[in-house]
């Protein structure tokens, strides 16, 4: 007789049917859909990441050089910088818009204005519409975590013009009254800075905010001292009526704006601004725009295009 040998292996692991082996099948299919959705945000976070860096890697510089133009975001209301020479053909001229032609010069492509509101500066830049911002752009430690500046252009102080029957002689005297000025500016954060409780009142553009003053719409109205003066000069026989405090709520640098992560374009711009200081172009400009002969009457530069830094 045959003697049956007992085999525990054998014993514990049972036979292998067609129905237990369509569920082990089953059950490794559905384990590995399970991964593929287990992973999946892994691998879209992957394929994003891949899209971000191709992005971040674009020149924008070449970009400019490629379509033939480089688009400068201007005010076109805040002469001398850049405004409106003739109403019939709305050619836009000005002391930032000649710099602008100038950085288009040295890529080689055509210079085109956009004209944008104040509020609007940064997120045209932010969004691609515009290229470059040269539109009376103050540099300050709060833009910089947004944008890149280039080298001051421009270094002027912020003041206030009030009406001589106001009584005001002082800020310290604007305590509490309605003060006028641009909406989405520096001039507005300053403003709040420097007089806490007075009443800020804000405008699209300085223009408006202008002719609330001259309306009796607000005791002061708060520009960069360049504006002010060219307001100034275009009251008439009306500028005996008025006066600017001599105090200044801040000191401005102002600059071109930029992406941030533009290397090429930054250092482009730069070498552009740094030639035009050393070959006296750039002092020469600035007589163009705000010498004796203009309605700014400044009888000489009292700054240098060489810095980036601010207070």
């Amino acid at each position: 007789m045959k003697r049956l040998m007992f085999d525990p292996e054998r014993q514990t692991q049972p036979a292998t049917s067609a129905s237990s082996r369509w569920r082990l099948c089953t059950k490794e299919k559905m384990m590995k859909k399970s991964n593929v959705v287990k992973f999946a945000p892994q691998f879209a976070a992957l394929a994003l990441l891949g899209c971000v860096s191709v992005h971040a890697m674009a020149d924008q510089l070449a970009d400019i050089k490629q379509k033939g133009e480089l688009v400068c975001g201007v005010l076109g209301t805040d002469e001398p910088f850049s405004f409106i020479k003739d109403q019939s053909s709305r050619e836009i001229v000005g002391y930032e818009v000649d710099l602008c032609n100038d950085v288009a010069k040295s890529i080689g492509v055509k210079p085109v204005l956009k004209q944008l509101a104040v509020a609007a500066r940064i997120p045209e830049l932010q969004q691609g519409r515009v290229d470059l911002l040269a539109a009376s752009l103050t540099h300050n430690h709060e833009r910089e975590a947004l944008i890149d500046f280039s080298l001051s252009t421009f270094i002027t102080g912020q003041k206030v013009m009030v009406k001589k029957s106001s009584g005001v002689n002082q800020l310290t005297s604007l305590a509490g009254k309605k003060v006028l000025t641009v909406k989405g500016s520096s001039m507005e954060q300053n403003t709040k800075k420097a007089l806490p409780t007075a009443e800020i009142v804000s405008f699209d553009n300085s223009p408006q905010a202008f002719l609330a003053l001259q309306q009796g719409k607000g005791i002061g109205y708060v520009n960069d001292e360049t504006s002010l003066l060219d307001n100034y000069s275009k009251l008439g026989a009306a500028a005996k009526d008025y006066t600017i405090l001599p105090q200044s709520i801040s000191t401005e640098h102002l600059a071109f704006g930029l992406k941030k992560g533009e290397p090429a374009f930054h250092d482009q711009i730069n070498k552009v601004l740094h030639n035009l200081e050393v070959s006296g172009e750039a002092d020469k400009l600035f007589m163009k725009w705000f010498g004796p002969s203009t309605n700014m009457h400044f009888q000489q530069r009292t700054f240098k295009i060489a810095t980036d830094k601010i207070d």
